[in-house]
């Protein structure tokens, strides 16, 4: 079983749609398989990301609430 990539995006302080660019500009080199952690403070990322998620073809695997940190984990697809 091969090993699983992880990168993670920090999208602390920016506000929609900077989360979801700063996301798209950083997956569109990754191969299919990676797992990208995006990391942010605008809450709208927990409905961003998964909409993007979806309109790609990509996987989340996790979304969570910190109180001020929301986090998305997703699996890149091809």
């Amino acid at each position: 079983m091969g090993t699983v990539t992880r990168k993670t995006i920090d999208a602390r302080g920016l506000l929609c749609p900077l989360p979801v660019i700063r996301l798209q500009d950083a997956v569109k080199d990754l191969p299919a398989g990676t797992e990208v952690e995006l990391i942010g403070t605008d809450p709208g990322v927990l409905h961003d990301v998964p909409a993007w998620c979806r309109v790609h073809g990509h996987r989340v695997l996790q979304t969570r609430d910190d109180g001020e940190e929301y986090r998305v984990v997703l699996r890149i697809a091809r």
